[in-house]
């Protein structure tokens, strides 16, 4: 649904910004302007689209009803402000186009409760999606029961083979030992594997700005939890931390998950560390935003790299990992989907002196 949400709306703001060019525009695509608006226009969904002067271009008729606005396709080029008054509206728009990415908000009209999301698009247009709230929750959470189940489904033979693999490892012999090794090592990788698939899941169906546990996390403190639970890998390799901080740093989100972030993204540097190498870390505010650098000292990121890492189940050329502890491939996109449900990104570089840089931005704390 959200792909076709996300091509609906590059097309409907493609179409709209060729018309205020004044382009001639029969198809995009091999596909009509008319059944485009068609399709828009019978959305269960409401639809808003806004220029770069907050100037109403579209508004289908659901979205109409919502906002109880009769007739507001009829204002074309109007301002919003005109249509429909509403601080609230103009301000998740507004920080749309600073952020420059999606935002949610949870709005209660009259007796209605909404979701409304603010998607930034290219010149200052946004669009704007209403759905009722109740049903969106309702897929959400009925999603989830389904993860929950999954869950179980995998986990509990998971756990079983373990329990065999333990009891053959006690009974080993010469002849065997290998081949017991081996399927302990790949029942742990799988039960790994399947943590992160089923946690990758959760996050894709937690919309941006919407994680439930917030509270306030601070970043220098978080890094030094999660390397005291890293060092006894680290200081198999004598690879230290060198953590340059301003002082307290918060931010607001879901402890937990941010935990798992900086740990991905601290296990990925000692992984690809040199032997008596450094893992840099820093973290500094500016502009309403908190931003976490670190970086390694290892041989740096390939142009595939840089340009896939974010991907599910992307590994790079394993001759540049010098530990010898596999991951799951699931790592980074885990810590992408963090960053995204808690209004942030993720973004990776080369430094000059050598090594990558793995930069986390997120949203300040109140």
């Amino acid at each position: 649904m959200r792909l076709v949400l996300a091509g609906l709306l590059g097309l409907a703001l493609g179409w709209l910004l060729a018309r205020r060019r004044s382009r001639p525009v029969q198809s995009l695509a091999g596909l009509s302007v008319r059944q485009l608006l068609r399709w828009i226009g019978g959305a269960p969904d409401g639809w808003l689209i806004l220029d770069g002067d907050d100037r109403l271009q579209l508004i289908n008729l659901r979205a109409e009803r919502l906002l109880e606005v009769p007739g507001a396709g009829l204002l074309r080029q109007e301002p919003l402000d005109r249509v429909f008054h509403s601080p609230e509206l103009q301000g998740v728009i507004r920080s749309a186009r600073q952020r420059e990415r999606p935002q949610r908000l949870d709005w209660q009209l009259g007796d209605q409760e909404l979701a409304v999301f603010a998607l930034p698009g290219e010149g200052g247009w946004v669009a704007v999606i209403l759905q009722s709230r109740r049903s969106l929750e309702a897929q959400l959470e009925q999603q989830e029961r389904w993860v929950s189940d999954v869950a179980h489904e995998l986990k509990t033979p998971l756990t079983a083979l373990l329990l065999v693999g333990d009891s053959l490892s006690a009974h080993v012999n010469d002849a065997n030992a290998v081949l017991v090794e081996r399927l302990q090592r790949e029942l742990l990788r799988m039960q790994r594997l399947v943590g992160d698939l089923l946690e990758l899941s959760r996050l894709e169906n937690t919309l941006p700005e919407g994680v439930r546990l917030r509270s306030r996390v601070d970043l220098p403190q978080l890094v030094q939890q999660v390397w005291l639970g890293l060092r006894p890998l680290a200081e198999r390799r004598s690879i230290r931390l060198q953590l340059a901080a301003e002082g307290p740093l918060a931010v607001m989100g879901d402890g937990s998950r941010l935990h798992r972030a900086v740990l991905n993204l601290l296990d990925n540097a000692v992984r690809y560390s040199p032997e008596g190498g450094t893992v840099w870390v820093e973290t500094e505010t500016t502009a309403g935003w908190c931003l976490l650098t670190i970086r390694d000292e290892g041989p740096g990121l390939s142009e595939d790299d840089l340009e896939h890492m974010f991907e599910r189940f992307y590994r790079g050329d394993p001759s540049r990992v010098r530990s010898d502890r596999g991951g799951s491939g699931l790592g980074l996109a885990i810590v992408q989907q963090i960053a995204v449900t808690h209004g942030g990104r993720i973004q990776a570089s080369n430094h000059p002196q050598g090594g990558a840089v793995m930069e986390l931005l997120l949203p300040a704390g109140a």
